[in-house]
């Protein structure tokens, strides 16, 4: 089996096109409010804050920066480049699980959609509780069990049981991390983001597919899934999808 760290590798190591073609997929959200901006404003103002695994840094186009001093990390090539167009940050290449900082030098840590890409992420929760300051906070974002499913039933539909990130998710969902961070934080606190999707065709849904597949769909594959995705949109108005996606909040004892 591919370990996480491999997959994640495999996806994100050289493009960042895999990530943005899923991001691409929430423009179609129930909730008015996306993502990003739900997290943004529930950061604390100021201080120093780190963010590991950062991807393409989209959720700093949604913070009020105001007396913030921003570090952004990821392991990929390709998303520090990304990441090196967010103004004013300080962007290193790392492991999450071995970041390159001191001990006690941030007020804020955020992991937003990236521990289930790491092999051990117990050792990333270690890291992040040893670099943040006594009081401070971490905000860690996860999807739980019932997230996307009906992406999820269309690989074995099509005869391509591989399309899914499910099984690389190491135990991390919305219903194991809070009782996680509770070993190594205090005031733990988890609020889900109520938003589904509602897609009204099927390119957007191919696009996501595409992104998570290790060897390209077939004409025939590709063909099979657009037909049962227009099949559920002639019969529901538009392909639903469900989401799970929790924000857990906590904070370092304070020594």
């Amino acid at each position: 089996m591919t370990s996480s760290s491999a997959r994640a590798v495999q996806q994100y190591g050289a493009t960042t096109g895999n990530l943005t073609a899923r991001m691409a997929l929430h423009a179609y959200n129930t909730n008015p409010q996306d993502w990003f901006a739900f997290v943004a404003e529930r950061l604390p103002s100021g201080g120093d804050v780190l963010e590991v695994g950062a991807g393409t840094g989209a959720l700093w186009s949604h913070v009020a920066r105001r007396g913030m001093r921003l570090t952004l990390t990821d392991f990929s090539p390709a998303m520090c480049a990304r990441l090196r167009e967010v103004e004013d940050a300080v962007v290193r290449r790392c492991d999450a699980a071995r970041l390159p900082f001191g001990d006690g030098v941030f007020d804020t840590v955020i992991g937003n959609h990236m521990l289930y890409h790491l092999d051990d992420p117990r050792a990333a929760l270690r890291e992040f509780a040893r670099v943040l300051r006594p009081g401070g906070r971490v905000f860690v974002a996860v999807n739980g069990r019932e997230h996307h499913t009906e992406i999820t039933a269309l690989g074995p539909a099509i005869g391509r049981p591989d399309l899914t990130l499910s099984a690389v998710h190491n135990g991390i969902t919305a219903e194991t991390v809070p009782g996680m961070l509770a070993r190594r934080f205090g005031s733990v606190t988890a609020e889900r983001y109520r938003s589904d999707l509602e897609v009204p065709g099927p390119e957007p849904v191919l696009a996501f597919l595409a992104s998570i597949a290790t060897e390209p769909l077939t004409a025939a594959q590709e063909s099979a899934a657009r037909d049962l995705i227009r099949a559920r949109i002639a019969a529901d108005g538009t392909f639903h999808v469900r989401k799970h996606t929790v924000l857990i909040t906590a904070q370092h004892h304070q020594q």
